[in-house]
């Protein structure tokens, strides 16, 4: 199986069932250049023996997930996400990716401040942006879905993210377009367009919206073309705004994790060429 698109990199949690090597070697058949890798899964193989193996692959590493978390409202959290953060960055240097992708963060518990979160992220970020760029690694900043704003993200619409990126230098920190996210968003050409003119689109990455919601809504997304976003007018929307990097797809579903690995790339590629593409 050769000849995927160019463009494509596939997420690594797409294929969860796969180990590093598999990975790697998966997407070498497949002839994917390109993969966005998660933390735990390459701490788990080690992070200097994953860099080695993509490099000697030439597989490109498009992003690493996650850092973020930044939203403690107490000094030893805040410090302690500043550390992990660290760690994130200099495993994203060492693997050559040159965006790793933050989550920021939903309210602490008993909170119902969202406009100090958000005050929390920036103050965080204004430690951290300028020393991971002298690691080479620039911070994007990914909003999710409002539905996740109390416990995992309280950054939910790409205007949001650009409000908190453009405080900081545009090498240091852009933002990251999810299709899952932000289809929704009626200000979406808008924000693409102001994120590409300031040189802050650092990812894009689809899926697709199904529905009825599955019960674990985190592990909800659709594979391309199952649901009700126009994912090709999404990426002409990015492309349109300056983006022509690796378009990432990111899927958590248990059912493609149930399946052949091989087989789940080989539809991925076949979704890709037919609703992305």
């Amino acid at each position: 199986m050769t000849g995927a698109p160019a463009r494509l990199s596939l997420n690594q949690e797409t294929v969860r069932q796969w180990s590093v090597p598999e990975l790697v070697s998966g997407c070498t058949a497949a002839g994917v250049t390109a993969v966005g890798l998660w933390r735990d899964p390459v701490r788990a193989f080690g992070v200097r023996d994953t860099a080695k193996l993509v490099a000697e692959a030439g597989i490109r590493v498009s992003s690493l997930c996650r850092g973020g978390f930044f939203t403690a409202d107490d000094p030893r959290g805040r410090a302690a996400a500043l550390d992990d953060n660290r760690r994130a960055v200099v495993e994203a240097a060492e693997l050559g990716a040159d965006t790793l992708v933050l989550v920021s963060g939903g309210l602490p518990p008993g909170d119902r401040d969202l406009v100090g979160a958000r005050l929390r992220i920036a103050s965080v970020l204004g430690e951290l942006a300028p020393w991971a760029a002298t690691h080479g690694v620039r911070l994007g900043i990914e909003p999710l879905h409002p539905m996740f704003a109390s416990d995992r993200c309280v950054v939910s619409t790409l205007g949001q993210a650009l409000d908190l990126a453009e405080q900081f230098p545009a090498e240091q920190v852009g933002v990251v377009a999810d299709s899952y996210h932000v289809w929704w968003d009626e200000r979406l050409p808008v924000d693409l367009r102001r994120a590409g003119e300031g040189g802050r689109i650092v990812s894009v990455q689809v899926a697709d919206w199904i529905t009825p919601l599955p019960e674990g809504v985190l592990l909800g997304r659709g594979q391309l073309g199952d649901g009700s976003i126009d994912l090709r007018a999404f990426r002409e929307l990015a492309d349109a705004a300056g983006y022509a990097g690796p378009v990432e797809v990111e899927i958590f579903q248990p059912g493609l994790w149930a399946r052949d690995g091989a087989d789940v790339l080989r539809e991925v590629i076949e979704r890709y060429r037919e609703h992305v593409e």
